[in-house]
């Protein structure tokens, strides 16, 4: 266990992960989830203690309380996008309470751990799984795990009946064991579709992100965040996630990683290529894997935009648009000439202020 001088300040923030660059999230630099073994400080002894005094050698109980141990504490920080900060942190250690001393004197508090995470984090136990705590705004602090509380010196248990307690009381044990952090992107939309459906191109032309684009599949590794920028100075996130393949929610291709960050987006937009030799059948494989994965998923607001459409006549639409469901909002975009972008923008805003 790490017992390193630096966790151990007061308080202690463990240290930030480099600002993000072009892309905002580079592929080495992401790391969504981290494994670290965490122990709070235990609470100190109560002191058994008798004051004595030159005229007075049986002045009664005089032992002080322990000092609480160290709290480990979530701090949200809304300027981290991963957790790479925290990768060589496997042991976070939290300081034992003092004990308590004569003349009444309570021992000193352990120092509490901070660590600061960005926001979507939520932390788990990592045997039982149970969520004990989420992180979702700038500045928001959560006792994520409690230090011992320290215990009771021998005055406490002074009565009329036993005015010379001997006992005092031990400090509680602190609580340790392996938790997992895991970070789920927050962002208002979320762009969904099999891989080279044409995300990272859209982010780029919606936003003034840079996400790596190529023709071939899975050129998205990680989410990548931007900012579009709407009418009177108002904007939204949208997040260019990981391509679905058929079996994600079973693990296959970038499977739970990828699905675990839209749980956090409110709305869904899914991007089916004009040239799909299916598009109601690519549209309904999406669909059944975030089913599969989390059935709460399918109460998101849903939008289908036809990507790479700059070259389709009025025909080829009208063919495309019986092949999709009726009671989703579709628009035909090209991310290339910029057609129908506009009309997407105002989609996704209007989409967005009806789920307030």
């Amino acid at each position: 266990m790490d017992s390193s001088p630096f966790l151990r300040a007061q308080p202690v923030s463990l240290p930030k992960s480099p600002k993000p660059g072009n892309s905002q999230m580079e592929k080495s630099n992401f790391v969504d989830q981290i494994r670290i073994f965490c122990r709070t400080g235990h609470g100190g002894a109560g002191s058994s203690h008798f004051m004595r005094t030159k005229f007075n050698p049986q002045a009664g109980p005089d032992g002080g309380d322990g000092g609480r141990g160290g709290h480990i504490i979530l701090r949200g920080n809304q300027n981290l996008w991963t957790l790479l900060h925290l990768r060589y942190y496997k042991n976070v250690l939290a300081e034992n309470g003092q004990s308590g001393n004569k003349n009444n004197m309570t021992g000193k508090d352990g120092k509490d751990v901070i660590i600061e995470v960005p926001l979507g984090t939520i932390a788990v136990d990592e045997e039982t799984g149970t969520k004990e705590a989420e992180i979702l705004e700038d500045g928001q602090q959560v006792v994520w795990l409690k230090g011992g509380r320290g215990g009771l010196g021998n005055k406490n248990f002074a009565t009329a009946t036993n005015q010379a307690p001997e006992y005092a009381q031990p400090g509680e044990t602190g609580v340790e064991g392996w938790k997992v952090l895991e970070l789920k992107v927050l962002a208002d939309v979320g762009l969904v579709g099999f891989p080279n459906a044409g995300k990272s191109t859209l982010l780029s032309s919606l936003t003034a992100a840079k996400p790596k684009i190529a023709d071939y599949a899975f050129t998205t590794l990680t989410p990548q965040l931007g900012m579009v920028e709407y009418r009177d100075g108002k904007s939204f996130c949208i997040a260019d996630l990981p391509g679905i393949i058929e079996g994600a929610a079973e693990g296959k291709g970038l499977g739970h990683r990828f699905l675990r960050h839209i749980e956090r987006n409110p709305v869904l937009l899914f991007l089916v290529p004009a040239d799909s030799p299916d598009h109601k059948k690519e549209l309904s494989i999406l669909m059944d894997e975030l089913e599969q994965y989390n059935p709460e998923l399918m109460d998101k607001k849903f939008i289908v935009a036809i990507s790479k459409s700059d070259m389709l006549d009025d025909e080829l639409k009208a063919a495309i648009e019986k092949e999709l469901p009726t009671d989703l909002p579709h628009v035909f975009i090209s991310s290339v000439t910029g057609k129908g972008l506009p009309e997407l923008k105002d989609l996704l805003w209007k989409t967005l202020l009806d789920q307030d």
